[in-house]
């Protein structure tokens, strides 16, 4: 499989005919927090269920997987007729202690006997459980080759359309470096000529000015979190890089750039880093949901 990225979702068929048998399987999938793996078989084959779940479990990591699991027969020696002469014998007794003790002649006994529970059984022999393995494999092992490809194949949809929507975090969260310093600016502007209007044009200390500037700065200061951001998105581009079980690192990760983007918005004393951060955050919220689906 490589270290590629996998969705949860997928579907795989799987036949093999061996010994007068056709085993059919097939393995569909939905995403889930965990690994569950449900196999649906008939009975003759459920000493082989624990078996068949490692084997799938070698490349399905998470999800919630049903395995649906059947076999026809073209074999003839595959049903074998039993007949219990004991039981028989019995019956056939008891019935003519019956005609005697009611005064009854006649009567087809062996009809009668033959319809009796256990008289006469069809019963299927029990084969090797090695050799039915050996011939459910090959099936088995095509069902899920197709079903981890096609893992694989969604998966790397979302990879790409992750990324995509990252970049456009990345240019958003340049938006909000960007305009940061010019809000400051803006407000020692707004400031000073309040200020100059309060007192009649006369020019104020610069450094009381300085310093509710300095105060105003501090307060609306976004620089940890654009660095945070900026972090998070370089680690969530190196874990799609480097694929396999991505799906709860990316979900932690995702949470904390959220809470960046909310902290940012909390402390943003300007419209225009408002507007972008909502944009920001149903841009997260989309790559979230993708996230849902991934391996």
């Amino acid at each position: 499989m490589g270290s590629s990225v996998r969705s949860m979702t997928g579907y795989g068929r799987g036949e093999h005919i061996a010994e007068d048998r056709k085993f059919t399987i097939e393995i569909k999938s939905v995403n889930h927090r965990y690994n569950d793996i449900n196999i649906k078989l008939p009975r003759s084959l459920a000493s082989l269920e624990d078996k068949i779940k490692k084997h799938i479990m070698q490349q399905v990591f998470r999800g919630k997987t049903d395995v649906y699991i059947s076999f026809e027969t073209f074999a003839l020696d595959d049903v074998e007729v039993k007949l219990n002469k004991a039981l028989a014998q019995a019956y056939v007794e008891k019935l003519k202690l019956l005609q005697e003790s009611i005064g009854i002649e006649g009567g087809n006994l062996l009809d009668l006997t033959a319809k009796f529970p256990d008289v006469i059984t069809v019963e299927k022999p029990q084969k090797d459980e090695a050799v039915i393995w050996e011939a459910l494999l090959p099936a088995l092992d095509e069902a899920v080759t197709r079903f981890a490809a096609m893992r694989q194949t969604e998966g790397e949809a979302l990879q790409k359309d992750i990324l995509t929507k990252a970049e456009r975090i990345k240019d958003l969260v340049c938006v909000v470096k960007e305009r940061s310093p010019l809000v400051v600016e803006e407000y020692r502007d707004k400031l000073n000529n309040r200020l100059k209007d309060l007192f009649g044009g006369i020019d104020v200390d610069p450094q009381r000015i300085a310093t509710e500037v300095a105060i105003f700065a501090d307060r609306g200061c976004v620089d940890e979190e654009i660095t945070r951001l900026e972090s998070h998105l370089v680690q969530l581009a190196d874990i799609l890089k480097k694929g396999g079980q991505v799906g709860r690192k990316l979900d932690f990760l995702v949470q904390e750039m959220n809470r960046e983007s909310n902290t940012i918005a909390s402390k943003a004393n300007d419209i225009q880093i408002v507007q972008v951060t909502i944009e920001l955050k149903s841009e997260i919220e989309k790559i979230r949901e993708q996230i849902q689906n991934l391996e």
